[in-house]
């Protein structure tokens, strides 16, 4: 890490890495002394910490550092990561420890520059961080917002979210789906019968989300289009938010034409109210409320009858009897390529839950089942579809 005021955030980025059973060296460089006690950083690490002064000095010189560290490291994150730094790097000068080992490093470098909006917004800046992009690494954007400067604007460290987000990314071992543009959709509809009240399901969006996160991992350009969820945006890819079916329909018809794989995750409603009412419906006492509904739009139906040579259509079915003959009449129906279909019904799966357990059912035969969290779930999907891409 290097010297900017947001070094003070490197205990707590540590503290997650540690939790999540990584393995974490640290150079401090001397100005990041200055922010950051060594004594902290060891102590969250379980392991010493690596200082300039360690780089020729005779107790410890001797390990070449800056070549043990990074054939040792996955992946180099350098977090805060200020102006000097990234000239340093652009510049490949090897002047001091951490200069020589990102010159050294032939891993995944990610760099999170923090600094005041200015200088983020100077040429020199620029030119550097463009230059070490070119490089082959990454180089994350900062948040905007307040700066310890006493400025507003662009120039604050990313959250550890975001920060956590890119480096999984960057360990992931699948890089099978880069190139790949990827449109997925998630989460329920919202059918408004009045200003307060819409007709709607439980789904929670959870597996889709999940689906758009591991394909984004294995290195897919991913878009998203999501009903209302409780979820947190995903680091690194687009979201595109609707409330109704109509609204999803519309979406997926302006996406679809660029994208190599679509996924049909969310829970759309089937049904509409034919009108919807521009004021509250009040309740007569003693009267019932007959509802007229209309079908929505077929969005699975429509894009297997628009789908492109070469692009490729998963549905999902949620269903709660005969789950393989009604997958099946799907595919054949909608022209799909693939189609996941779960027991609603089944504990473990479905709506609201974590975990899931779906049977995945391909065109040509293929059927392969997959349980356990929404997580796994999802890759073993990708690895199902990527199969049929070979």
């Amino acid at each position: 890490m290097s010297g900017g005021i947001s070094a003070y955030k490197a205990p707590d980025i540590l503290r997650g890495w540690m939790k999540a059973g990584c393995e974490v060296e640290t150079i401090l460089t001397d100005a990041a002394e200055q922010f950051v006690s060594p004594l902290v950083i060891s102590t969250l690490t379980r392991r010493r910490v690596w200082l300039e002064r360690d780089f020729f000095s005779r107790e410890e010189g001797w390990k070449i550092p800056h070549i043990s560290l990074t054939d040792w490291c996955d992946v180099f994150v350098i977090a805060p990561c200020t102006a000097n730094v990234l000239r340093e790097c652009a510049d490949g000068d090897a002047g001091t420890l951490l200069g020589a080992s990102m010159l050294a490093c032939g891993k995944p470098m990610l760099f999170f520059p923090a600094m005041n909006s200015k200088m983020w917004a100077n040429r020199a800046t620029k030119r550097h961080a463009l230059r070490v992009a070119e490089m082959g690494y990454m180089v994350i954007d900062p948040d905007e917002g307040m700066l310890a400067c006493g400025y507003e604007g662009k120039g604050r460290l990313p959250a550890n979210e975001v920060i956590y987000a890119h480096v999984w990314r960057a360990l992931c071992p699948k890089k099978d789906m880069a190139g790949m543009n990827v449109l997925i959709t998630a989460g329920p509809t919202h059918e408004y019968l009045d200003p307060v009240r819409f007709i709607s399901n439980p789904s929670s969006g959870r597996m889709g989300y999940e689906i758009a996160r591991n394909a984004w991992y294995r290195g897919a350009e991913v878009t998203l289009i999501s009903g209302p969820v409780a979820l947190p945006q995903l680091e690194g890819v687009r979201t595109i938010n609707v409330v109704s079916a109509r609204e999803m329909y519309d979406a997926c018809m302006k996406e679809a034409p660029c994208a190599d794989l679509i996924i049909k995750a969310a829970a759309v409603g089937d049904f509409r109210p034919a009108d919807m009412e521009t004021r509250k419906i009040k309740r007569v006492p003693g009267e019932k409320m007959v509802l007229e509904l209309e079908q929505n739009k077929d969005i699975a139906a429509e894009l297997g009858r628009i789908k492109k040579t070469g692009q490729m259509l998963v549905g999902f079915a949620a269903e709660t009897e005969e789950l393989a003959e009604n997958a099946r009449k799907k595919i054949e129906t909608k022209n799909l390529d693939m189609v996941v279909v779960n027991d609603v019904l089944a504990e473990g799966a479905g709506f609201a839950v974590e975990t899931n357990k779906v049977k995945i059912i391909g065109a040509d035969g293929f059927e392969r089942d997959a349980e356990g969290s929404k997580e796994s779930v999802a890759d073993a999907l990708l690895d199902s579809i990527m199969r049929l891409k070979k």
